[in-house]
């Protein structure tokens, strides 16, 4: 473990706590647990690492990635959880991925789409949660769908339902849940893109980002993130080692 100097406490806890935002927009990484109090791998990483640091842990949830980033210019938080995009490390310093999640559709069951490629078609209107990782990557990707967005991903599938469009972006993991519980839904085989989280800081703390980049390998070593996620329920995602 590397020396916890003051310049790593001065820029992971400038207020004297671990100030973190945690998205609970992405199920996979965190929820509300049975008490109401957020949960999840994200939560529980959150958690050790105050511990490791020695300092109070102050916790704030939003309900969508994208407010998440833009919440930097508040200076809301002094870490956060998020999946790496070139759009945001202009302003934010990442870990390595601790966790890897797939992005793919929810159609109508009927629907004649088979792979996510046959989604990128002129006239086609996918749904998306505004800001959230997907988004960003079919923003850059897509060359012929038009993208329509909602406030969270959770949204996105309401926009789907609401106004018949053709498709919902989203992470696989919810995307399934709603296909269980509606038969006139069904979640594509394969994936667009291969969503990479990780654990985030301000651009410009250097300290606290060496310091946050060793702490995710470690805590990858250890079997400890999947540990969390198996901690949630979360079988089925890939934790990258």
């Amino acid at each position: 473990m590397p020396e916890i100097t003051r310049s790593v406490i001065a820029e992971l806890a400038p207020n004297g706590s671990l100030q973190v935002a945690i998205n609970l927009g992405n199920p996979v990484l965190a929820q509300r647990g049975p008490d109401g109090e957020p949960q999840g791998v994200s939560v529980a990483l959150a958690k050790a690492l105050a511990e490791e640091l020695g300092v109070p842990l102050q916790i704030r949830t939003f309900d969508a990635a994208g407010k998440v980033f833009a919440a930097l210019e508040e200076g809301a938080w002094s870490l956060a959880f998020l999946a790496i995009e070139p759009v945001r490390e202009a302003q934010i310093a990442f870990s390595e991925p601790y966790v890897l999640i797939e992005g793919t559709y929810l159609v109508e069951r009927d629907a004649p789409y088979q792979s996510v490629e046959e989604l990128d078609q002129a006239g086609l209107r996918l749904a998306v949660g505004k800001g959230a990782a997907y988004d960003l990557y079919l923003s850059r990707t897509l060359e012929h769908a038009e993208l329509v967005r909602a406030d969270t991903s959770a949204g996105a599938v309401d926009l789907f339902i609401e106004q018949g469009l053709d498709a919902a972006a989203g992470v696989r993991q919810p995307l399934q849940k709603t296909a269980a519980a509606d038969p006139r839904y069904r979640v594509l085989d394969g994936a667009f893109t291969a969503i990479r989280q990780a654990m985030a800081v301000p651009r410009g703390r250097d300290h606290a980002a060496a310091y946050v980049r060793d702490y995710v390998e470690r805590q990858l070593r250890s079997g400890f993130v999947r540990g969390a996620l198996l901690a949630t329920g979360q079988t089925d995602v890939s934790a990258r080692r």
